[in-house]
């Protein structure tokens, strides 16, 4: 299979008029029908060929088009007018997107072309897209572990080809986790920094549409297209985007901050990577040292006691009275417990559960309570870092992909799995995944990453560093074999 080019080139080309949108698109949808085996794509978009002629036009007419005819792929909880939006779930099996959302109209209106949804874990739950209603999302680095979740189909995609650059979401981690496991760069942005408007909620103090990519120059493209403000989302920021690939000069002087606590239970191939990544820093003249955030070790348990409340406020909608699958009962209430109970997978019901017993009469102060007080007490630690240091970094994820099923039968072992990643979603901070090298487990090199974590509002500053590192060689891309390799 042909590598793939970047975004970038993928629009210039169009521009100059060496290919087509259409062309693109029906290169893109072979790409998918080859790879079907990974469960990558949940469904195709309808629209996708009027949406690819729509942008030849626009280009025709000589309007400048930053995302000119290039295919992507979204996120199946990201609402586009006539897609199905199924979050992964079998409650919403029937359910057709009527209008689209802000980061995606944002990404038509640069001209780009959605080829259709990708696979999840269901609403957003789970850290390896095991629980889709559509059957797990696998690896293509190695077809029998997890690509991490719960945006492993938005991951898989960017990672094996399909498309050079992808929409998810990350609530806490789901994008990051993912990207290190298939080996592309994952960014959480900024809480605010792009829209929420059309992204089904899961937890909403917490949830982020964030891009996957292949490269710096990619990841600033699509950020410039899809952050800023957007008034139909009461926590959307005034903060116009302004994303550049840097070089290795603006890592001169960048004051790194290694957090202490992020330091052990690695495996030696994630080591391996963040040493060498914290090397090749210090060799272009950044200054490394080390930081300690004490409350990151009650992360996970505040996380998971903020996520399962919110997510058990938000999925209350989902009954079978307005839209999404019905089950026949011969009252309303029977009918509201059968449809949810036959339409929601295992993983969404014990969170809910949770959720309403953490919020429930008695118990509200004990736990939800408690949980947003520590919050408070991860962000003014994080405040406190960035007074010494320009970003933060950890391992994305203390392990490279586990193997399917490892982890289904063990909850905590699977929310463990996010141990690296949740504290910046509750401090609402942006961090990035950078693919960092290799670890070989069982004869198979899978990949890792690496997380670097800004103040807020300084997305830029991680994508300055992300083209820094890859002007150094200091960051691995490379592609699954028999998916984007030459």
């Amino acid at each position: 299979m042909p590598a793939l080019p970047s975004a970038s080139a993928l629009a210039r080309a169009v521009t100059r008029g060496e290919t087509t949108p259409h062309r693109l698109l029906e290169e893109a949808q072979a790409r998918a029908e080859a790879a079907r085996d990974l469960n990558a794509l949940v469904s195709l978009n309808p629209r996708a060929a009027e949406q690819a002629e729509a942008a030849q036009r626009r280009v025709q007419s000589g309007e400048a088009l930053p995302l000119a005819g290039v295919p992507v792929i979204v996120k199946d909880n990201i609402n586009v007018t006539g897609t199905a939006t199924t979050c992964g779930s079998r409650i919403l099996a029937n359910y057709v997107s009527p209008y689209t959302a802000t980061a995606a109209q944002r990404l038509l209106d640069a001209g780009a072309v959605i080829v259709g949804k990708a696979n999840m874990d269901e609403f957003a739950m789970g850290s390896s897209t095991e629980s889709s209603a559509s059957g797990p999302t696998l690896n293509p680095w190695d077809q029998g572990r997890v690509p991490g979740g719960s945006s492993g189909g938005s991951a898989v995609a960017v990672a094996a080809g399909l498309t050079p650059v992808s929409l998810g979401s990350d609530t806490g981690g789901s994008v990051r986790q993912p990207a290190a496991l298939t080996g592309v760069y994952g960014l959480k942005p900024t809480y605010g920094r792009v829209s929420r408007y059309g992204l089904v909620a899961y937890a909403s103090s917490l949830d982020q549409i964030g891009p996957f990519a292949r490269s710096a120059e990619d990841l600033a493209l699509l950020m410039n297209v899809v952050a800023g403000y957007d008034p139909r989302d009461a926590t959307s920021l005034e903060a116009p985007p302004a994303f550049r690939a840097g070089t290795p000069d603006d890592l001169r002087g960048l004051r790194v901050g290694v957090i202490r606590e992020s330091l052990g239970g690695n495996t030696p191939g994630v080591e391996a990577a963040l040493n060498a990544t914290l090397e090749a820093l210090r060799g272009a003249g950044a200054a490394v040292g080390e930081v300690s955030l004490p409350s990151l070790r009650h992360a996970v348990a505040a996380y998971y006691l903020i996520a399962m409340p919110e997510a058990s406020s938000n999925l209350a909608r989902f009954d079978g009275m307005v839209y999404g699958a019905r089950s026949a009962a011969p009252d309303l209430t029977g009918s509201m417990t059968l449809t949810r109970e036959q339409g929601f997978g295992r993983e969404v019901q014990r969170r809910i559960m949770i959720g309403t017993y953490a919020l429930s009469s008695g118990y509200y102060d004990a736990y939800y309570s408690k949980a947003m007080r520590v919050r408070r007490l991860i962000s003014d630690e994080f405040t406190a870092a960035f007074g010494g240091y320009d970003v933060l970094v950890t391992p994305t994820s203390p392990f490279p992909a586990f193997r399917r099923g490892e982890k289904t039968s063990d909850p905590l072992a699977m929310y463990a799995a996010d141990v690296d990643t949740v504290a910046v979603n509750l401090a609402g901070l942006p961090a990035l995944s950078v693919p960092a090298g290799f670890e070989t487990v069982d004869g198979v090199r899978l990949p890792v990453g690496v997380q670097f974590i800004a103040p807020a509002l300084h997305d830029e500053r991680l994508v300055a560093l992300a083209g820094g590192l890859e002007g150094l060689g200091a960051v691995t891309l490379d592609s699954p074999a028999g998916f984007g390799t030459d």
